[in-house]
């Protein structure tokens, strides 16, 4: 049983339903230039359409903060929303008050409207109740489909799960199905990778992390201050001197709890960051004082793919080397594939999150070999922390009543 309510949970027909989607989409000249975002809302709306609701979409755009502006308009969204429902869909100039009063009067069950950004209002962001209780005027009931924006407590996030009764949508429902699958209740062993530039960005997730994984590998430049924890040089890599208490402090947390800790046993070192610059691999106790750790060695790589080989659940957030400039994504790459294939091979359970994870795993050719792809950045990472979201946390208190 879940903890919240579905689609399956409502009686949505002739209703008017409030759907939380996030349309914050890559723009261009006033078209959208990556539907991604749309397109795994259309499940949800085309379920609600077919069931005879009146479907009003809610979303934000960009950070207008909390004043109407033409630049930030979401009208440019309705004719690419349009295009792949195939057919006609409303806009509304306000996402409250008489503009929806008006738009909803004249829908039939089953139309599909779109209301204007939801920060036009300083409301939005400070979950003021009023404004929260004027966006529920125009519903009879809520769905939530918006994964990316539930780490927020907002009026269309969280305030409005409050009044309404509310439900979460196919897209938010999938992705806490395989957030759950893959670190509330994972099949193990069950590994992380964790990459990028920084610890001072993922602390919590470290520290959450080693705590609940069986396997823990870390790459990226956040490898470099774990190196220098241990006391090796890294040259003039990428790194955090002040956090080096903070990398031993998980190193002896993965001790106490039982997590393999992976650290790189050999990095790819260059003396300019650049495409194709003169490299070598180099043992970790061996880099020179002019060298810049890039990437992982193979043999780090090799160690890594031998633990993938071992898991039956993999998550995994950021990347392993410089990735953007070949060729310092050969770690990244090659650890990418072999997971991949794992999913087909031998019933891996992959699932990966954050906005340069997702890059990395495009670069690789592979984000649609995955189990699932979040695209979910902030959201991902705090749940990946152990976190409790507010957008997850209205549906679960609305289901409870």
């Amino acid at each position: 049983m879940s903890s919240y309510k579905t689609l399956d949970d409502l009686d949505v027909a002739g209703k008017r339903v409030l759907v939380r989607v996030d349309f914050n989409v890559p723009m261009k000249d006033g078209e959208v230039t990556d539907a991604t975002r749309i397109d795994r809302a259309l499940p949800t709306i085309q379920d609600l359409s077919k069931k005879g609701a009146k479907v009003l979409l809610l979303s934000h755009f960009g950070r207008p903060k909390g004043k109407a502006n033409p630049e930030f308009t979401l009208r440019p969204v309705v004719k690419a929303l349009g295009d792949k429902l195939g057919g006609p869909v409303e806009f509304a100039d306000d996402c409250v008050g008489a503009p929806v009063a008006k738009i909803v009067k004249n829908m039939l069950d089953g139309d599909v409207a779109l209301l204007e950004n939801t920060r036009f209002h300083a409301g939005e962001e400070t979950n003021d109740p009023a404004f929260a209780t004027a966006l529920a005027e125009n519903g009879d009931c809520y769905v939530n489909d918006a994964f990316s924006a539930a780490h927020r407590a907002h009026a269309s996030t969280e305030g409005i799960a409050r009044i309404l009764p509310a439900a979460a949508g196919r897209a938010m429902q999938r992705e806490l199905d395989y957030l759950k699958a893959a670190l509330a209740e994972p099949v193990r062993p069950m590994m992380a990778v964790v990459g990028g530039a920084k610890v001072s960005t993922k602390i919590e997730l470290l520290l959450n992390l080693v705590s609940k994984a069986d396997i823990l590998a870390v790459g990226g430049a956040m490898a470099n201050t774990f190196l220098f924890a241990q006391g090796r040089s890294v040259g003039k890599s990428l790194c955090e001197p002040d956090l080096a208490d903070t990398a031993r402090e998980i190193i002896a947390q993965a001790g106490k709890s039982g997590c393999d800790l992976v650290l790189p046993i050999d990095v790819v070192v260059a003396k300019e960051f650049e495409e194709d610059a003169d490299r070598e691999v180099a043992g970790v106790d061996a880099v020179a004082a002019d060298g810049m750790i890039l990437d992982l060695g193979p043999e780090t790589v090799d160690l890594i793919v031998e633990k993938i080989e071992s898991a039956k659940t993999l998550v995994w957030n950021g990347p392993l080397g410089a990735f953007e400039t070949r060729p310092f994504d050969t770690a990244t790459v090659e650890a990418a594939r072999f997971a991949a294939k794992q999913v087909g091979d031998a019933g891996l359970v992959s699932v990966a999150g954050g906005g340069d994870t997702v890059a990395a795993l495009k670069h690789a050719q592979v984000a649609k070999e995955f189990t699932y792809v979040s695209t979910a950045g902030g959201a991902f990472l705090e749940w990946l922390e152990g976190k409790t979201l507010p957008g997850v946390a209205a549906l679960e208190a609305s289901a409870a009543k």
